[in-house]
């Protein structure tokens, strides 16, 4: 991939890393950009299969990276999970995502969990203007997150994750002045269950809500030309139905919203026209607080395209005695805010303490880099809390 002296904004933010379909064409729909966008992206096998939901189903290892909320129900004493995609395999063979997670029970009702996600972006090759090599550089990102979670009530839980951010996308041998960029950020989860008798039928219906990425703002370049986290807003619902005692279905529905200032411009103004350029400048300078509290309703359309900057993603799970699931979603984001849109097929296995989880996407065209993206995750889970803490101390749902 030979580079010449272009800027970091023009090659790396919106090329290397658009996790939309990266095309001039999506950068002219007023797509949202942020710095470190793989932070939205789903890691585990799992919630991938679901259309990317996760922030009500039922809690597992990977249960923090979607809601802290959730922690306080994990199931095991112990649980780990290990996942990986080969990213943008249709484009490329040297990028990849690698998701490491793990939860411990302090006490029945709270949970201390860990997670490490790397992003590999492949091998540059920096060229000078005459086409000589400059050596070459492997940008790499990840994040290092500890969470806690609390349940207080038998039906109720918050929790709290505090992530480190580092970001190394360009090397010394670049001709470009530039740093890696780091970050701290929190996330604040929380979440709600209850079992339902409706007629004849047992139901379990949950809700979860979470905030994350909030932190402060990175560079790389330029300490004046800074970029936001990737902030977002989830809100989300599932209901599993029991239709005998070994089959189960689940249903469940995610809304994410980007909490961070939207790009600003005038119908039929050029992109670069001064005005334009002034008001963007002027939303890239908001503080914190300040973007996200904008980002509910400066979007150049109004109300209206507030609502085009909502993704939207649904899952089915069916289980069969917690032993096989076979899964499936959507995942649906507004063709002037990026255009992803694709389905999710996966299927899992779960034997003792061992499981496996599969997913592969098949996108709306075939020329979206999500084309034959797929995620193989392992989980590993010890001790019941029946066994752990003993029948007093279980929870009672």
């Amino acid at each position: 991939m030979p580079l010449t002296n272009l800027s970091l904004r023009s090659v790396l933010l919106p090329g290397l890393l658009s996790l939309a379909a990266a095309t001039a064409h999506a950068q002219e729909q007023h797509t949202i950009t942020t710095a470190v966008p793989i932070l939205t992206i789903s890691p585990d096998s799992r919630s991938s299969a679901l259309g990317e939901a996760g922030v009500a189903i039922s809690p597992d290892a990977n249960a923090g990276f979607y809601n802290p909320g959730k922690l306080g129900f994990v199931r095991y004493q112990h649980s780990a999970s290990l996942s990986y995609t080969p990213w943008l395999a249709s484009i490329t063979n040297d990028m990849g995502l690698g998701y490491l997670s793990g939860t411990t029970k302090l006490s029945d009702r709270s949970t201390l969990s860990a997670n490490l996600m790397y992003f590999d972006l492949g091998q540059i090759n920096y060229r000078d203007d005459l086409g000589n090599s400059k050596g070459d550089f492997n940008p790499k990102e990840y994040s290092l997150t500890v969470g806690y979670g609390q349940k207080l009530s038998d039906n109720f839980g918050v929790g709290l994750n505090v992530r480190y951010i580092r970001s190394n996308l360009i090397g010394g041998n670049s001709g470009i002045d530039s740093n890696p960029a780091n970050a701290v950020a929190v996330d604040l989860g929380a979440y709600y269950t209850t079992d339902l008798t409706i007629g004849p039928g047992e139901y379990n219906l949950s809700f979860g809500g979470a905030v994350s990425n909030i932190g402060n703002k990175i560079t790389y370049t330029d300490p004046n030309n800074a970029d936001f986290l990737p902030t977002n807003l989830k809100l989300g619902t599932a209901i599993t139905k029991e239709l005998d005692p070994y089959n189960k279905l689940t249903f469940t529905f995610d809304a994410n919203k980007l909490l961070v200032p939207s790009p600003y411009y005038e119908e039929g103004a050029a992109p670069n026209s001064a005005a334009v350029e002034a008001e963007n400048r002027k939303r890239r300078d908001y503080g914190i607080v300040k973007g996200i509290t904008s980002s509910f309703s400066d979007a150049p359309g109004g109300f209206s395209e507030e609502l085009k900057e909502i993704n939207l993603s649904a899952g089915l799970e069916y289980t069969y005695n917690d032993l096989l699931m076979v899964r499936a979603g959507y995942f649906y984001e507004n063709p002037t805010k990026g255009d992803r849109q694709y389905l999710s097929f996966g299927a899992g296995v779960r034997y003792q303490v061992f499981g496996v989880d599969g997913t592969y996407l098949v996108p709306n065209s075939k020329a979206n880099p999500l084309s034959q993206t797929l995620r193989v995750s392992l989980h590993f889970n010890f001790n019941e809390l029946s066994e752990a803490f003993g029948p007093s101390d279980s929870p009672v749902n």
